[in-house]
């Protein structure tokens, strides 16, 4: 079964907090994460996924959304469900 942008995104999220061992990541570490591991995705597709269509505390912008990140200051996001 092929993955979704959301699928692989919320791999390298959960990936990259772990390591970190905080829960905070910024789009930068999400999209360099998913270019090492090969992705399909664009940059563009990716860091629209984290800061709006799974963002649960901004303006929706999108039909389909997903509470999957919080931003939590500038630049900055929260995976919601670890």
């Amino acid at each position: 079964m092929k993955s979704t942008c959301r699928d692989e995104l919320l791999h390298a999220t959960r990936s990259i907090v772990k390591a970190k061992g905080e829960n905070r990541f910024t789009p930068k570490e999400a999209v360099e994460y998913m270019q090492r591991n090969n992705t399909n995705y664009a940059e563009s597709t990716i860091r629209t996924h984290i800061v709006s269509k799974c963002c649960a505390n901004v303006n929706r912008h999108h039909v389909k959304v997903f509470n999957d990140y919080e931003r939590i200051g500038d630049g900055y996001y929260k995976v919601i469900n670890l």
